[in-house]
């Protein structure tokens, strides 16, 4: 039987509702310190997300504000890292980890250690799948598109690469390192990366699709039954 790995982040949930959520965690922690708004806090954090990339929202909040401090930024990415989100599984995902429940599923996603553990605990992914693999909780040498838990994996199912599938959406590392091994592997068209051309033919997936509602039986069995391509 064929072996089903996914990605985490906008794979089966929209990482955005991640980012929100601590955004909210963050303005919580603020509003009480200084008796501002939480949700007026929390749309500037998502203003300045939308307008600048999340590389340092918090800065430019706390700047504006008055408030900034080296100790204060400090508290406020604990407080983001470390909140307990809520998240939902996109619909389409839990559709698919339902068709596939008898089936050996396997998480594998990049990122901080805990942090990557609270979100897949929060949508009760410990209870389906049978190992969520952190990357960077086995060294930072060891996140995509490094191919070692990937095989990993395939040691642990007994299988060869071939019959081990990767669901992912990042294009620039989810499966150019894992293909030239035999490892079989599916884009799904969302998220940060659902219109990026891919750098090589090699960054490309074996199969792409918009959905994760076209992940079938029938699909799964055909990819995993025709040789893969060499690059």
């Amino acid at each position: 039987m064929p072996v089903l790995v996914f990605d985490l982040d906008d794979t089966l949930y929209e990482e955005l509702t991640y980012v929100h959520s601590g955004f909210r965690a963050v303005a919580e922690l603020l509003a009480a310190r200084f008796g501002a708004s939480a949700e007026e806090l929390t749309a500037e954090m998502i203003r300045e997300e939308a307008e600048h990339g999340r590389g340092a929202v918090f800065d430019a909040v706390m700047r504006r504000r008055g408030w900034f401090s080296q100790n204060l930024r400090q508290q406020c990415l604990t407080a983001y890292r470390g909140h307990a989100p809520t998240l939902q599984l996109h619909p389409d995902a839990e559709r698919c980890l339902q068709r596939f429940a008898a089936y050996p599923l396997y998480v594998l996603t990049d990122g901080n250690k805990l942090v990557q553990a609270r979100k897949a605990a929060a949508m009760g992914l410990f209870e389906r799948v049978r190992h969520v693999y952190v990357t960077h909780r086995y060294g930072l040498h060891r996140a995509k598109p490094d191919p070692e838990l990937f095989r990993r994996i395939a040691r642990r199912e007994g299988v060869p690469a071939g019959q081990v599938v990767y669901v992912g959406d990042n294009v620039r590392k989810d499966f150019v390192g894992i293909r030239p091994l035999g490892f079989r592997t599916i884009r799904v068209r969302r998220g940060n990366y659902a219109h990026y051309v891919p750098a090589t033919p090699g960054h490309e997936a074996d199969v792409q699709i918009d959905s994760l509602d076209e992940l079938t039986p029938e699909l799964l069995h055909q990819l995993t039954a025709t040789p893969a391509q060499a690059e």
